[in-house]
């Protein structure tokens, strides 16, 4: 009896652990965030140093590890099961594997089977104040190799700096990028909107717009086009928005305003002009020739409610709908089958 009642609050403790990581994971609002170039500079370093294939910095919530910084992969996320690093949040400590296939627990992985062809990797924590590990710092390399405790310690630097900088973010109220706001900020104002909103019983709509075929921007014409596209998709946003508008940047390509005492029909009408005037506008000066044009979803707080998250939903999925539509046009909104989830999980590319 004292075995089994040592194993039950054993494992509830790891299932307590657990949930308040991914809590404190969930506070940062960081997965699928853009891209960084602080964490990007912290991969190539990797690389640099100890002189491997692949650099990483991950986020692992409950079912995957999600690349917020990568060098040498092509994946931007893998399922939870699949992933070397899991052991690492498990342990909360330091895993170094020096030849994969050699190791049990490894051997038969996709990335040392297949086409990733993993031999080496050596992950350490990515843990906050609170002591909860909410990701990974990696070195991996496609051939075995050794590395020592001066090495693990490196890692260990690289892992502070990466934790440093995620500290920074959060104090960050627009993107680097873009100049339109973090998405952490936009939540922030936008929930101020909604409060004024509700106790006025004012109209309140949200547009979410995402630039289509974006992936085949960077993958054909490089990143540098890619974030020249952006910005010129974010100027021209700019010049139609109104001053109390507030305009933020949720993910890659994909971007959101929150229109302030703004009817449905005005909301339709103003994202019309949006979508017509990014279709209109040369998309970069070194590529005057690319057409670049994005789609668009409208939610309103009259169906909704005022409550960002149910807004968001809804703006997302008659996105979805205008991207399953042929892309470069405008949906509303609709309150009879979308999912009651934070985002849409199928990929409009």
């Amino acid at each position: 009896m004292v075995v089994v009642r040592a194993f039950g609050t054993s494992c509830l403790d790891a299932k307590k652990r657990e949930i308040e990581r991914l809590a404190a994971l969930e506070q940062l609002d960081l997965l699928d965030t853009p891209k960084d170039e602080g964490f990007e500079r912290i991969v190539r370093l990797i690389k640099e140093i100890f002189a491997v294939d692949i650099g990483l910095v991950s986020l692992i919530d409950a079912h995957r590890q999600w690349y917020k910084a990568c060098s040498g992969l092509a994946a931007d996320e893998v399922p939870l099961e699949d992933t070397f690093c899991r052991y690492v949040v498990d342990r909360e400590e330091p895993i170094v594997v020096q030849d994969a296939t050699r190791d049990p627990r490894f051997a038969h992985n996709p990335a040392v089977t297949g086409e990733s062809h993993v031999r080496f990797y050596a992950g350490v924590p990515l843990k906050t104040k609170g002591g909860h590990v909410i990701g990974t710092v990696c070195a991996i390399d496609r051939r075995p190799r050794s590395f020592g405790q001066k090495d693990l310690s490196v890692l260990h630097e690289l892992a502070g700096v990466a934790m440093d900088r995620i500290e920074l973010l959060q104090s960050a109220a627009t993107d680097s990028l873009t100049g339109t706001l973090t998405r952490r900020a936009f939540r922030q104002e936008a929930d101020q909107l909604l409060s004024l909103a509700l106790r006025h019983q004012h109209d309140l709509s949200c547009i979410v717009l995402d630039i289509d075929h974006f992936k085949n921007v960077n993958d054909t014409h490089g990143h540098a086009v890619g974030d020249e596209v952006l910005k010129r998709a974010v100027d021209v946003c700019r010049r139609a928005l109104h001053a109390c508008d507030v305009f933020g940047r949720l993910g890659g390509e994909e971007f959101a305003v929150l229109l302030p005492d703004c009817s449905p029909p005005q909301a339709r009408a103003r994202a019309e002009q949006l979508r017509l005037s990014i279709a209109a506008t040369s998309a970069t000066q070194t590529h005057p020739d690319l057409v670049v044009t994005a789609s668009f979803g409208i939610a309103s707080s009259t169906p909704c409610g005022f409550e960002l998250h149910r807004l968001l939903v809804v703006a997302d999925a008659a996105l979805y709908r205008a991207k399953r539509a042929g892309r470069n046009c405008v949906f509303m909104g609709d309150t009879g089958d979308i999912p009651d989830s934070p985002y849409l999980t199928e990929a409009r590319g």
